[in-house]
């Protein structure tokens, strides 16, 4: 042991904890009593004065040692990691390499955090050549480290092969993979790996639980969303703020918001990702006042909204048609908070005049309110109110310069093909579609899904891939001649123009969502629970209406949550009152 290692200067440096300048003051005491050249004193030193956030101060002390060894460099990268300086961490990584030092497991852990951090693959990916160089490519520390920089970095397949390759994985493991998927867009595989979590017998925590829950939310997967709530309450998990914002926010993302805020209100901590997602909740669901109402107590009491909790706030007014509240909340973005919209605040304002009707205005506030040449989602925003509200002229200028910002995006071209339909001008129609022919351009598939005893089944326009196609078909055609006896009349304007209508009717009738609540309907005989479906899409028209007369001659509720929003159908009528 250094004979310094527990000298009085030693404790002095102990005593001066992460503070900068006490640091200073103890490294002159060092200097002074000859202790400058011991190593461990120095390591101790450089690595408090990381902690208090002076990595270039850490530097200069270990440079001005004569002779560092691996374990000051490697003390640093792992300090610098996890104080949340991940490009210094870098920094004295290289540092090691250049002094060819010899590297630890630990070192390695570190850079490739610090990599993570900064979503830096390129790097990443040279300290992953370099631990295989060095024998660490099979540490399962090293490995674990590096899955979570390949799933952050969305290099989902090369994290999944680490996965695999991890014999004894562990929860962090388990967790970088499920929140991997989640973050990625592919909820059902974070599903998947959460339940082989399961199956391995590796017991959770309450990162594993926060990913699960945001998987749920994203996948609508309530059941297995209910189970986790069940192991969180029945296991007496300390309720984090972060376990209990997955939980809000899984509850209205599935339809359930009373639930979503019974959450809320049990909450002793809260933070801005919990207001936020109970708020967007209430928008979600069509609850404008109820949105507005929580965001008044959320400036009151809770903490300062950020620029999300905006984005939430202002949706939730266009959902519900709240244009004063709108152009209230906008103004105190910058007034109050001192916050710089983005193009998400602009989209919202856009689709919340547009939603109203104030067309005029929408144009307006895209001239004079947007500071830069809008975004292509500004100008889809106004092409949704210029359909909407039948303004077919101005639908199609606007369709025009979403084609001319994104052309080969093909639901610009369907949007205008649209237009040029229900405006009467099929020859338009017909040019738009061999423009999308000839440059390859193909129609975004919609599918709606719907969970059965924790199995999720999805259909398709016209799927008959499932294996009970022929009873739901035929459950199906009964349906439809009960909603036609009660009224029901198909809306086939935007069907192809050159099919006869009775063949319109029959193209409307097989789309997945009344696939999906034919077959939550047989599957549920008796039952008065609410069918739940997902849809990826915007919710069609002629589906919006049909499902209505289901709820009413059914005397069930059914909930769909499309690309924009939930609707809730019951009796005959959805809560969006044909806002949407």
């Amino acid at each position: 042991m250094d004979p310094h290692h527990r000298s009085p200067e030693y404790n002095s440096l102990l005593l001066a904890g992460p503070r900068l300048a006490p640091l200073k003051q103890a490294h002159a005491r060092l200097l002074v009593a000859g202790h400058g050249r011991s190593l461990p004193l120095t390591t101790k030193l450089a690595t408090l004065a990381v902690a208090a956030g002076a990595a270039s101060y850490a530097r200069l002390l270990a440079a001005s040692h004569p002779a560092p060894d691996s374990f000051l460099f490697s003390s640093l990268t792992r300090a610098a990691a996890h104080r949340g300086l991940p490009a210094a961490a870098l920094t004295f990584y290289r540092c090691l390499l250049a002094a060819a030092l010899p590297f630890s497991s630990f070192a390695f852990t570190s850079v490739a955090k610090a990599c993570a951090d900064l979503s830096a693959l390129r790097a990443g990916t040279c300290v992953h050549a370099h631990a295989v160089l060095l024998g660490f490519g099979s540490d399962p520390f090293v490995l674990t480290a590096l899955l979570v920089l390949y799933s952050r970095c969305g290099q989902l397949a090369v994290a999944r092969k680490l996965f695999d390759a991890i014999r004894d994985r562990s929860v962090v493991a388990w967790n970088a993979m499920i929140s991997g998927y989640e973050q990625n867009g592919l909820a059902e595989r974070a599903i998947e790996v959460y339940k082989e979590m399961q199956t391995a017998g590796k017991a959770p925590d309450s990162s594993t639980f926060v990913a699960t829950l945001s998987a749920c939310a994203q996948a609508s997967a309530l059941d297995l969303g209910c189970e986790v709530e069940d192991r969180i309450v029945s296991e007496r998990m300390d309720m984090s703020v972060f376990l209990g914002a997955a939980l809000v926010n899984m509850y209205a993302r599935c339809g359930l918001v009373s639930k979503a805020r019974e959450w809320f209100d049990l909450l002793q901590e809260r933070n801005v990702v919990t207001w936020t997602s109970m708020i967007a909740g209430y928008g979600m669901h069509g609850h404008g006042r109820e949105a507005i109402k929580l965001f008044h107590l959320m400036r009151h009491e809770g903490p300062p909204p950020n620029d999300v909790t905006f984005v939430a706030v202002l949706s939730a007014c266009a959902h519900a048609g709240l244009v004063s509240e709108g152009r209230d909340a906008f103004a105190s973005m910058k007034s109050v908070y001192g916050l710089v919209p983005r193009a998400e605040h602009f989209c919202a304002m856009v689709d919340m005049y547009g939603r109203a009707g104030l067309l005029d205005d929408a144009m307006r506030f895209i001239c004079d309110s947007i500071p830069e040449e809008p975004g292509p989602e500004v100008w889809t925003a106004m092409l949704g109110a210029c359909k909407m509200h039948k303004n077919f002229n101005l639908g199609v200028e606007v369709a025009e310069r979403l084609i001319a910002l994104e052309p080969e995006n093909p639901s610009h071209h369907v949007l205008l093909s649209n237009l040029y339909a229900l405006s009467g001008k099929m020859n338009h129609v017909e040019k738009v579609r061999n423009t999308m022919i000839k440059r390859g351009l193909k129609k975004q598939i919609g599918y709606s899904l719907i969970e059965i005893g924790g199995i999720a089944h999805l259909f398709r326009m016209g799927e008959k891939s499932h294996p009970k196609t022929r009873e739901i078909y035929r459950y199906l055609e009964e349906l439809i001649h009960k909603i036609t006896g009660a009224g029901y009349v198909p809306e086939t304007d935007l069907v192809l123009h050159e099919l006869e209508e009775e063949e319109k009717e029959f193209a409307l009738r097989y789309h997945g969502e009344k696939l999906a609540v034919a077959f939550g309907l047989m599957m549920s005989a008796g039952s008065t629970t609410p069918i739940r479906i997902m849809k990826n899409l915007r919710i069609c028209g002629d589906c919006h209406l049909a499902i209505k007369y289901m709820s009413a001659v059914e005397h069930r509720e059914i909930i769909v949550r499309d690309k924009h929003r939930f609707h809730h159908f019951k009796d005959g009528k959805c809560s969006c009152q044909e806002y949407w």
